[in-house]
């Protein structure tokens, strides 16, 4: 493989929100971390740990309070509207864990989406076989509002692939499958780092995390610990509520 490319830079970052009784509350705070092509990260932490808030500021979707984010060199903090859409078209995808997906239009459709809006080139056979790969049961015409939460699942999963971008943030994205469909899924999501992909994973499933090849654990909206190449008996242990 070539030489790895920093994808993401991410310096001091701070999330406040303001409640209704005036008082804030610190969500993230002072996170500084750095992803390149090739790796797959994984970000672990108990509930209320600011995983979905951290990736939902460093994928361009929330904007924080203080720190810089760059996103293949990029601010998407401080750039217009035009520049913002076509940096999520074309560079970034994002598997949500509400799946967001397009209730009136067909599986099929919802998949190819981002490439109509971005005028890219849409293959349904590798939609088709990207979707056999997954064991979806379902028919490609069929209304998303029809299908169970793991199809879904795997629609929102297939339409992050197929665009082809760099950087892939995962939002729990193995959350409603069965044991044999998360293997599956993570397997892809695997072979995407391994060949240059930057795959940037919120789960609880510290199996699958033990496999990745960062793991960030995040304890009060900070980096409590980061593990390279983690195991899975590292991860148990710093993810016991004793601990955190």
């Amino acid at each position: 493989m070539s030489e790895n490319i920093r994808l993401l830079e991410v310096n001091k970052l701070s999330k406040k929100i303001f409640l209704s009784n005036g008082k804030e509350l610190q969500i993230l705070k002072d996170i500084s971390l750095s992803a390149s092509s090739g790796e797959f990260i994984s970000i672990l932490g108990i509930s209320g740990s600011g995983k979905s808030t951290l990736l939902k500021c460093i994928s361009s979707l929330l904007r924080p309070t203080s720190g810089e984010i760059l996103l293949k060199g990029v601010d998407p903090y401080h750039i217009n509207n035009f520049k913002l859409s076509r940096l999520r078209r074309e560079d970034i995808s994002f598997i949500f864990q509400s799946y967001n997906l397009v209730p009136s239009l067909p599986v099929l459709e919802n998949i190819l989406l981002p490439l109509r809006l971005s005028g890219k080139k849409m293959n349904t056979q590798l939609v088709k076989t990207l979707l056999d790969r997954m064991n979806f049961n379902a028919n490609l015409n069929d209304f998303v509002s029809t299908l169970s939460g793991g199809e879904q699942q795997k629609v929102a999963i297939a339409r992050a692939i197929i665009t082809n971008s760099d950087i892939i943030f995962a939002d729990e994205p193995t959350g409603a499958l069965d044991s044999k469909s998360r293997g599956v899924i993570f397997n892809l999501l695997r072979e995407l780092a391994d060949k240059g992909k930057c795959v940037i994973m919120v789960t609880h499933d510290i199996e699958l995390a033990s496999q990745t090849d960062r793991a960030l654990i995040l304890k009060d909206g900070k980096i409590f610990q980061e593990l390279v190449n983690p195991r899975g008996e590292e991860l148990y242990k710093i993810l016991d509520t004793k601990i955190l």
